[in-house]
């Protein structure tokens, strides 16, 4: 996907969840029903700065960076045919290189 219609509120980011191996290391496919849900997206969109004390706290990410966040984390949305996840900031855990 490469836009979206949703821009996200300050303090939050979408991302698109990456696809996840359909087989394991040894070559099982494995079926849809036994998949985890991804833990790793890319980013489409960040919302602005929040404050907290009067601090202003920056999205730790940016447009176009592959995360890693809480398995459990953000909200799910779909558009069109693409899931995507609207996940606060304090929910990416880390920056793939």
């Amino acid at each position: 996907m490469s836009k979206s219609s949703i821009q996200p509120v300050p303090g939050f980011l979408l991302v698109e969840p990456l696809k996840q191996e359909q087989a394991t290391a040894s070559g099982i496919y494995l079926p849809e029903s036994h998949e985890e849900k991804p833990q790793s997206g890319k980013v489409l969109a960040i919302g602005g700065a929040i404050y907290d004390d009067g601090r202003e706290i920056l999205c730790p990410v940016k447009v176009d960076d592959v995360i890693v966040y809480k398995e459990w984390g953000g909200k799910e949305y779909k558009e069109g045919d693409t899931n995507l996840l609207i996940l606060k900031f304090e929910d990416v855990m880390a920056i793939v290189k």
